[in-house]
């Protein structure tokens, strides 16, 4: 298999983790965004979304997406388990795991593509609605930090793939135009999340 991929991209970046967190390793092939290489008709080939990362099975096949490969190898390395051992708890990490991705994280990546415009040269922007974005995402954050005084895992006991999610999300906030209130509960977590060997996978 072969991750085809962009760091330190955040969705790349929550692959990482999750492959640490599994013990695997896949060969990987960097896909460079500013160059524009996940546009050209062999990236395209792959995802025709033109989005990374990509994984390339050993068939020929391709899964895009982050939590589909994420799935995937979960299949594949069912220890630990990240997506939930009971149909409580895999419930609960789906509805976390989705209002970290397609809420938090899908606002802060809003802010950074029209804000920064970044990617000016191939797709509209609008600075209006990259400002509009940046305060959405933040005024998310005190949602989370509830849940975290509550459970030491923002899905409960166990940590999971809405933690890598958020994490990755929230890291990526701090690097883009995105002023994230600082709570007590996300700064215990977040102490927590850096003491992980996966922690510090790229």
């Amino acid at each position: 298999m072969q991750l085809h991929e962009s760091n330190p991209a955040p969705n790349s970046r929550r692959v990482h983790i999750f492959m640490d967190e599994k013990d695997v390793e896949i060969s990987r092939v960097n896909v460079d965004l500013r160059a524009g290489e996940n546009l050209t008709p062999e990236f395209k080939a792959m995802n025709p979304m033109g989005r990374i990362p990509v994984l390339e099975l050993d068939n020929g096949r391709f899964i895009a997406e982050s939590v589909a490969i994420c799935r995937y190898l979960e299949e594949l390395h069912p220890s630990p388990r990240l997506f939930g051992n009971t149909p409580e708890s895999k419930a609960t990490i789906e509805m976390w795991n989705r209002r970290a991705e397609n809420n938090f994280m899908m606002s802060v990546a809003m802010a950074f593509r029209n804000i920064s415009g970044i990617f000016k040269d191939r797709e509209e922007i609008s600075a209006e609605w990259g400002a509009i974005s940046a305060r959405v995402a933040a005024d998310l954050v005190p949602v989370f930090d509830e849940q975290l005084s509550r459970n030491e895992f923002l899905a409960g006991d166990e940590f999971s793939i809405a933690d890598i999610t958020f994490l990755v999300a929230y890291e990526f906030a701090g690097r883009v135009q995105v002023e994230v209130p600082e709570l007590p509960n996300i700064d215990r977590w977040l102490a927590d999340m850096k003491t992980r060997s996966s922690y510090s996978a790229r």
